[in-house]
């Protein structure tokens, strides 16, 4: 069996709690389902923050396949494995459980998610419910609501509360990445943040209602940030662009726009690189077709679309 679908790869994931422990176990289960990449994390479950199960959905494209021996080497919970797999989805990709019956490739494993996906709204409810019930209880008998160990002022309670936050802000940024960092990583650190920002929101104009992030340069260079801590982007993307560019600038600035939409012909580039007021070549500020063609002519040379067309 080779390590892929007919669409996509099989990308495997093992977790053990401690460093004592070992994934070998898991490691051969994955590998003998056809996984040929798999992330190994030694680390418990309960912990929010687990930056190989985060390489490995980074790592994720449409039509691959996320592995793991068991349920419980994923997830710490139902609304957890739940996330991640609404995280995959939104990638048009899979998940498949090698011991249980849960594997969103087939008919069967998408009614399994279904059931689960009720189970856990109910918990939901009920949680809420119990809850507003104690806290009406509480206020009857002049309780003071909250966490105590944060009024407190409990550092590893306020730390806790931070990893968790900054967790939930990657898992967000994650969702829309291969939109987004591809095109980051071609016009980095050659172009100003402004410049990237204004070809991603052209793209999200243009994306006919998905639900891609309306970027402004400091949110853009966070996320960008964030995945640098990671091990996910080269630190040089976050270098400054200098003063002067580089000749090449326009020809890698038109490679992003092309990139970011496809569909968009020579006239309708043109008039996006006027809308960000870029001059022409020769300085002027009204961009002909034939001008852009020539660049992006230039852009395909470099190699600067990889595998794909002009």
């Amino acid at each position: 069996m080779t390590g892929s679908t007919a669409k996509g790869r099989l990308i495997g994931y093992a977790r053990v709690s401690t460093d004592d422990q070992a994934t070998d176990a898991q490691v051969d289960v994955l590998k003998a389902a056809g996984c040929a990449e798999i992330f190994r994390e030694h680390l418990s479950g309960a912990k929010a923050s687990r930056p190989e199960l985060a390489r490995a959905l980074a790592r994720v494209r449409r039509g691959d396949v996320l592995v793991v021996a068991r349920l419980d080497r994923l997830a710490r919970s139902l609304s957890h494995l739940l996330s991640v797999i609404a995280e995959l989805d939104a990638k048009g990709a899979h998940f498949k459980s090698l011991a249980d019956p849960i594997d969103t490739t087939t008919p069967q494993g998408r009614f399994a998610m279904q059931v689960l996906g009720a189970v856990a709204e109910l918990e939901r409810a009920l949680i809420q419910e119990r809850t507003k019930d104690g806290l009406r209880a509480a206020k009857r008998r002049g309780r003071v609501g909250g966490n105590p160990k944060l009024r407190a002022g409990d550092r590893d309670a306020i730390q806790q509360i931070t990893d968790a936050k900054a967790q939930a802000y990657f898992e967000r940024v994650n969702h829309t990445a291969e939109h987004w960092l591809p095109i980051v990583k071609e016009m980095r650190p050659q172009h100003r943040w402004q410049d990237i920002v204004r070809v991603l929101n052209a793209k999200r104009d243009r994306s006919n209602g998905a639900p891609l992030p309306l970027w402004s340069g400091e949110r853009l260079k966070r996320a960008v940030k964030r995945f640098v801590a990671e091990g996910l982007a080269d630190p040089t993307l976050l270098q400054p662009a200098g003063r002067k560019f580089s000749s090449e600038r326009l020809v890698t600035l038109v490679a992003g726009v092309k990139r970011a939409n496809p569909e968009l012909t020579l006239a309708q580039i043109g008039a996006q690189l006027e809308a960000m007021y870029e001059r022409t070549p020769r300085g002027g500020t009204r961009w002909a077709p034939s001008s852009v063609k020539s660049l992006l002519d230039r852009a395909e040379k470099l190699g600067l679309f990889g595998a794909e067309t002009v």
